[in-house]
């Protein structure tokens, strides 16, 4: 008997909007989120599946006066000092993961009129990383430095979960490596305790959809790129 064609449930047909509607927005509006509202997208977060069931992830969220505190403090540290992140970022992009990160940047440079070659412009685009991009909130996510590589992969599921319900909700989102570079700084001005490591961070609040850097989308590899079928299909 032939099989019969999938019919998508409303479940994932919701989740399919989410997944393609969703994007990383480089510039926000200067409007707080309501704190119930965060809280709930915590509370749909929370429901990621973990290693375990340990769980290891923690935000630290900022706004106000420390967010400015904290920026400033990045902004001055960035500017003179190299990164220093807990976790070891890429030693380098190879192939189709170097051509892929080319081509995210290349159309971010270009949906701001940011010629090649242009380092001034694309220096002050790079320091907007630590400028939140204008968000009036953001989370560092750490995890327990006892846990490992698997803490890090669950923290991971835990970030997508997070853009996801935030998307959800009508708010936009970008996960942030840049703000690991420098773990001592946000040490320093949000608490965090010596004995975690931080992952990364997310800026979120509600986007500027007028702003050029919002204007562009990346794309996404053909599933026969990811995946290499063993056995029958």
């Amino acid at each position: 008997m032939a099989n019969s064609p999938h019919i998508a449930s409303p479940e994932q047909q919701s989740l399919e909007t989410l997944l393609r509607r969703r994007h990383s927005c480089r510039a926000f509006l200067d409007r707080p989120v309501p704190h119930d509202v965060i809280t709930r997208v915590l509370e749909v977060a929370q429901l990621t599946a973990s290693w375990c069931n340990a769980q290891p992830w923690q935000l630290h969220i900022a706004c106000g006066k420390p967010l400015a505190r904290y920026r400033d403090a990045l902004l001055e540290t960035s500017a003179g000092e190299p990164a220093r992140p807990d976790l070891p970022f890429p030693k380098e992009y190879l192939g189709a993961y170097l051509e892929r990160r080319r081509e995210c940047g290349w159309k971010l440079y270009e949906s701001l009129g940011i010629a090649k070659g242009d380092r001034a412009a694309s220096g002050r685009q790079r320091s907007d990383n630590f400028r939140f991009f204008g968000a009036p909130h953001v989370a560092i996510v750490s995890m327990p430095a006892e846990l490992g590589v698997y803490a890090a992969v669950d923290c991971g599921a835990y970030v997508a979960n997070f853009l996801l319900a935030a998307e959800s909700m009508g708010i936009a989102a970008i996960a942030q490596a840049a703000l690991a570079a420098y773990p001592d700084v946000a040490r320093r001005h949000l608490g965090i305790a010596e004995d975690r490591l931080v992952v990364c961070g997310i800026s979120f609040g509600y986007e500027d959809a007028a702003h050029p850097a919002n204007a562009f989308r990346t794309r996404r590899a053909p599933v026969q790129e990811a995946v290499v079928w063993v056995g029958d299909e």
